[in-house]
């Protein structure tokens, strides 16, 4: 092959790099997977070549936020992923996921997670090279990264147990986030509203930061509490990242609750305290003024001791229903969704059961209406019937505040997208409304700024050495989009709506989607932190 023949040119297009500069009009030449040239390239040929006139290039989006750890084993379902521009996704998120297990907990974190990372059948693995190997040797439409999640590790030391660590766990939870990290993970994650994360304390986070600091891995963290005590949730895992010397990156950043929107500009200001101190802190954030989250999240910390099992247990129990729905309605020592934003704005999104299908899309308080009783005892009800198994979408917040936080600079795009019956619309939409309706019609910032938000900012948090920009040397993972059409339209009544305007992905060379259209192609792989 001639030295000026390249597997693929992309001619013409208005390139953003990545780097937050404005675009310039160059060509992509690629060839064997990577990026050999960023140039003007004339006279040399491509064996494909692309003609992105009046089109955006870009490198391809990483997902700083996912849930995709299993589904990204069928390529048929997770391709809507690689169809919005998405080529990377980091998973391991919350503190919750697929690996590290053992015969003990396997059984029980296979049931607590199948509506979210999805249902494989057996998981023949325990350890998280094993995982990632598993993937490895897995048709993948795009690339995966991982975090070692806290949850997991904490159940391989003391079980479901609600309490506090003791120091010797602590040492033995720090020792298994760096077999982690020397087997390929990027970081750790916690989700501390979730149990088991729920029960750790500041030294316990401490300890885990400590392992995978010791790697110049990061500390992704969904903090205790995103509402009424949010900042002090924030000050909670500053101090742990000041302590352990760890780089900070809050997951999924917001204030919820109208009640609570006067905290919204404190908690950024101490992120940016903290920069200036010294500590790296970044956040990812999802376009809409709603989550998604599981529908125990609404119970006390308290109920869930014991994992889900013991769970479902007192929700059989007449007594405790009591308490906890004295709770629910009224405490404010828990980062409560009922009480900060009604039963009204809490929406089923999907469950387990056939027969529960057509309750998906209604509120909380419908779902009382219909069944005669009161909201507290009908989301009981349907959690036994689903065995846990039920997601639900609360509505928190408000267009400005969500653009007000889009605007920040250590703001970067994460979908949060859980799969599975009525998703929220972040699944299929959150690249492209934050392309096409914030950054072109609302004017929240250039194009090439949106770019950076989903390329190099994600690859930095990563450190990330051949991915999240176009340059010579680089991995050819691409996305070619017009910056004109470019448009989300999934909404949370029609959430399965595929985004239009993407052209062209590449992931590792290889062209994945063609004209808007996924070819089939499956060359994802498995990155490791190195």
């Amino acid at each position: 092959m001639a030295e000026n023949t390249y597997d693929l040119i992309i001619r013409n297009g208005m390139v953003c790099d990545g780097t937050g500069t404005p675009w310039t009009r160059l060509d992509i030449g690629i060839k064997n997977g990577v990026i050999p040239s960023v140039a003007h390239l004339g006279s040399a040929r491509g064996n494909t070549e692309i003609d992105a006139t009046g089109l955006v290039v870009a490198p391809g989006f990483i997902d700083a936020h996912v849930h995709s750890d299993l589904w990204c084993t069928r390529p048929d379902i997770h391709s809507i992923r690689v169809m919005q521009g998405i080529t990377t996704e980091l998973a391991g998120q919350d503190g919750v996921s697929v690996a590290p297990v053992t015969p003990e907990t396997k059984p029980l974190w296979r049931k607590q997670l199948n509506r979210v990372n999805g249902d494989i059948g057996e998981w023949p693995w325990n350890s998280i090279d094993e995982y990632l190997r598993f993937l490895e040797n897995t048709q993948m439409a795009g690339n995966v990264a991982y975090l070692v999640p806290h949850g997991n590790i904490r159940s391989i030391v003391m079980g479901f147990e609600g309490r506090e660590a003791t120091p010797k766990e602590i040492a033995s939870m720090q020792e298994l986030v760096e077999v982690g990290m020397q087997q390929g993970a990027f970081g750790v994650s916690s989700g501390i509203q979730y149990p088991p994360c729920v029960y750790a304390n500041k030294e316990e986070l401490v300890g885990i930061c400590r392992g995978t600091a010791k790697y110049d891995g990061c500390f992704v963290v969904h903090i205790r509490n995103e509402s009424n005590d949010s900042v002090e949730a924030l000050d909670e895992v500053i101090d742990a990242a000041r302590i352990s010397g760890v780089r900070l990156h809050v997951s999924h950043f917001k204030v919820c609750g109208e009640r609570n929107r006067d905290k919204l500009d404190i908690a950024l200001e101490k992120m940016e305290r903290g920069r200036a101190e010294g500590i790296e802190i970044t956040f990812d954030q999802y376009p809409y003024a709603a989550a998604s989250t599981f529908l125990h999240a609404i119970l006390p910390p308290w109920m869930h001791d014991g994992g889900v099992p013991k769970m479902l247990e007192r929700l059989g129990d007449k007594k405790m229903r009591k308490r906890a729905t004295e709770e629910i309605l009224h405490s404010g020592e828990y980062d409560n969704p009922v009480r900060n934003n009604g039963w009204g704005n809490l929406v089923i999104a999907s469950v387990s059961s056939e027969g529960n299908r057509k309750l998906e899309g209604l509120s909380l308080r419908e779902l009382a209406e219909q069944k005669g009783t009161e909201p507290a005892y009908a989301a009981f009800d349907l959690l036994l019937e689903e065995e846990g198994e039920v997601m639900i979408i609360i509505h928190w917040g408000n267009e400005e505040d969500v653009e007000r936080v889009m605007r920040h600079p250590l703001q970067m795009v994460g979908s949060d997208g859980v799969f599975g019956g009525k998703p929220h619309p972040r699944l299929y939409g959150s690249f492209a409304r934050v392309l096409g309706h914030y950054s072109r019609e609302k004017k929240a910032f250039p194009i090439w700024e949106a770019v950076r938000k989903m390329t190099s900012a994600p690859a930095q948090l990563l450190r990330l050495r051949d991915r999240g920009f176009l340059r010579e040397g680089y991995r050819a993972d691409v996305v070619v989009f017009d910056p004109t059409a470019i448009v989300d339209q999934a909404t949370y009544d029609y959430p399965l709506q595929q985004s239009v305007g993407i052209r062209h992905v590449l992931v590792n060379g290889q062209v994945a989607i063609a004209n808007g259209q996924f070819t089939g192609v499956t060359c994802g792989t498995v990155i490791r932190q190195s």
